[in-house]
């Protein structure tokens, strides 16, 4: 699903115009990345959350030439999923999971 795509679903189904639906997609991620940018954790119940993880300074190589590259430390965003939105993707949407197959029959010796 793209940004555009999910701007089109809620829009159907909050019944917006598209331009109000993206007002409201693009807010939500702005809050998100600003919260990020300073430190703070954003956590969303039932879906998960998001924190920043602090990568330490390191020596690379480029691919390309092999020559060692000096990588300084950084943070990257990270994303944390709920147990009920991992329960839901393995479970298909909410449905429940099928039952185990049933054992085949001896074999007649």
């Amino acid at each position: 699903m793209t940004k555009a795509d999910l701007i089109d679903e809620v829009s159907k189904l909050a019944e917006l115009t598209r331009k109000d639906s993206e007002v409201i997609v693009e807010t939500i991620f702005d809050s998100i990345v600003r919260s990020l940018r300073v430190g703070d954790k954003i956590e969303i119940r039932g879906f998960g959350s998001f924190r920043t993880r602090q990568r330490k300074p390191r020596v690379g190589r480029n691919p390309k030439t092999g020559e060692r590259v000096e990588v300084p430390a950084k943070k990257i965003p990270f994303f944390k999923p709920s147990k009920e939105l991992k329960d839901l993707v393995n479970t298909g949407g909410g449905q429940a999971p099928a039952p185990p197959a049933a054992p085949a029959p001896p074999a007649p010796a």
